[in-house]
């Protein structure tokens, strides 16, 4: 009898939940792909799988973990990097944030676009942190980006001819 009660307390938290862990997974599957063709041929772009949640009240939070650039790193043969090479990694890794930022943006509306579930006046986020080697020179370069926005705002930018300016400023962004 115990048994039976627990079931139906858990089937019916299951169903009053809002968002299934079978959407957020979905919309994390979409943002790995995503990303992974962001920069073709940088194998370690994506450190790890994005993580989702959701959390009542609060809306959907995504996070992931990225490394802009593959670039050469010391080893026993070459303990410091030449300058040329710590300068254009650096070079490299600040060239391709704006595309970052972009493909950021276009995640968390097409997130909302899926997440029906989702009140409207509740929020997506989406979190990246970036890696960086001790050796590394990481001027100008943020260590992460949150990116934030109501899923109604969000919802307006869904047409194809989304005006970029407009959605750049439709989105909190917070850099660290």
């Amino acid at each position: 009898m115990r048994r039976v009660l627990l079931l139906t307390f858990l089937a019916c938290t299951l169903l009053a939940a809002p968002v299934n862990r079978g959407l957020i997974a979905a919309v994390e599957v979409s943002m790995n792909k995503r990303i992974e063709a962001l920069f073709p041929g940088e194998q370690y772009l994506l450190l790890g799988h994005t993580h989702g949640v959701y959390l009542d009240g609060y809306g959907g939070v995504f996070t992931m973990r990225l490394n802009l650039a593959e670039g050469p790193g010391p080893s026993p043969f070459l303990l410091q990097l030449p300058p040329s090479a710590r300068a254009a990694l650096h070079k490299k890794k600040l060239e391709r944030l704006p595309a970052l930022r972009t493909a950021m943006r276009e995640m968390l509306v097409n997130a909302a676009g899926v997440m029906d579930p989702v009140p409207q006046n509740e929020k997506l986020a989406l979190s990246v942190s970036l890696l960086y080697a001790p050796h590394e020179d990481t001027t100008g370069l943020p260590s992460q980006i949150v990116m934030q926005a109501q899923r109604r705002t969000l919802l307006g930018f869904l047409s194809a001819n989304t005006d970029k300016t407009a959605l750049a400023s439709a989105i909190q962004v917070q850099e660290f």
